[in-house]
């Protein structure tokens, strides 16, 4: 496996979505010598095809067909920040580096502290709930 070997993007089912501000595409990356791309790379690669700025560019669903050497995806090409920040979902802002995760405390200690709280009513219920020294 060459790791800098050739590498050909394809686009197809080309939408320019005015309503949403971008240009979709499906994209089909083929890379006879290599393993995979990294999302950033073909988001690199789609950005210097649609003269965009790579922030702009979003790719996801990326999936190797069986054998390899060809892989399929989604791509976006965003107008302007604005409506990519308010078009895109959550995750895919987080995934970008463009919103901050939202640490919360894992799913087994919601549920027990949801628990803890049902054996209680009023406003002991409140001190059930928080979290226990």
């Amino acid at each position: 496996m060459d790791p800098n070997g050739p590498v050909t993007l394809r686009t197809s089912k080309f939408i320019t979505n005015r309503l949403l501000q971008r240009k979709q595409f499906v994209v089909t990356v083929t890379h006879p010598t290599r393993a995979n791309l990294s999302r950033d790379e073909v988001a690199e690669r789609l950005a210097q095809l649609y003269k965009a700025d790579k922030e702009r560019v979003v790719v996801f669903g990326l999936r190797t067909k069986f054998g390899g050497g060809v892989t399929v995806g989604f791509g976006l090409v965003y107008d302007d920040e604005d409506a990519q920040r308010k078009f895109e979902p959550r995750f895919r802002l987080v995934r970008n580096g463009m919103a901050a995760k939202v640490e919360k405390p894992s799913r087994k200690l919601r549920k027990e502290r949801k628990n803890r709280a049902k054996k209680f009513r009023g406003v002991k219920k409140v001190g059930a709930s928080a979290a226990k020294k």
